[in-house]
């Protein structure tokens, strides 16, 4: 299986699952086409066929090529949570269903928080985790309940080290730079922080990544855990309550974004 990341919209990414043997690969699957024409353009290029599409939410910048996908290709399998708004959905899966993509077998996770629909496909190689679980950070949780979103994250935190995070956004960067200071002397973040500023600057892509930096080095997987769980306590938070350390954590990253001190700075 070979996954191909397409930019879209001003920090999306739609996501593109080919077989890995490439004189075979004809057809290929798109996770969250946000908008249609790149995703066309690069099928268009690479002289592919449409196989499918999955969904990992409703919000537009992950549905919205969708229908002229769809007209473009023909009838496909879009393949979601059909108990949310987008009406898109003509194959419902819930948690604990297998798909199959082509040869490759995926576990559908729910992984509800960012929204109350949200899905996560996981493959021992790759975790489509829409905007729930970002490198380096999490989805905003709205109005939603923190119990949702804490719960979602502990339970994509249990999957193996060795897979690969594919979220929907590239915000690297600005998720580091505020991993620091909620571990200001955690040295892997600090590493981890430098790797990206030069890949930021350069215009490299940081996603994908695996889990077992994100569980080293994403403070949403490390709320519950010393030494971010005492800094969060004396921020108000409960210590026995993973819901209340998770929001303490979110609403801190929510301030911090917008004071607009995370933004990249050339001279950083």
């Amino acid at each position: 299986m070979k996954i191909v990341g397409i930019p879209t919209l001003s920090d999306n990414y739609t996501w593109v699952i080919l077989d890995d043997d490439p004189t075979i690969a004809t057809h290929a699957w798109v996770v969250d086409p946000g908008e249609s024409q790149t995703v066309n353009q690069y099928f268009q290029a690479h002289d592919l066929e449409l196989a499918g599409i999955l969904i990992t939410h409703h919000h537009y910048d992950h549905v919205d090529g969708v229908s002229d996908l769809v007209e473009t290709f023909g009838k496909i399998p879009v393949i979601g949570n059909a108990s949310g708004p987008f009406k898109g959905i003509n194959q419902a899966v819930t948690d604990g269903d297998h798909i199959r993509i082509f040869a490759e077998p995926f576990k559908v996770i729910e992984t509800p928080g960012h929204c109350p629909e949200h899905l996560s496909f996981y493959h021992p190689q790759a975790l489509f985790c829409g905007d729930v679980l970002f490198t380096g950070g999490c989805g905003k949780i709205w109005d939603y309940p923190p119990e949702r979103m804490s719960q979602s994250l502990l339970t994509l935190r249990n999957l193996p080290d060795d897979c690969s995070v594919y979220c929907g956004h590239e915000y690297t960067y600005a998720n580091l730079r505020f991993a620091t200071l909620a571990e200001p002397d955690n040295i892997t973040i600090q590493a981890r922080l430098n790797e990206v500023t030069q890949k930021t600057l350069m215009q490299q892509p940081c996603v994908p990544a695996l889990l077992g930096i994100e569980k080293q080095t994403n403070p949403f997987l490390r709320f519950d855990q010393f030494p971010l769980k005492a800094t969060l306590t004396e921020k108000g938070a409960e210590a026995n309550n993973p819901a209340s350390l998770f929001a303490t954590l979110r609403a801190w990253k929510d301030e911090c974004d917008a004071a607009g001190i995370l933004e990249m700075n050339i001279n950083d």
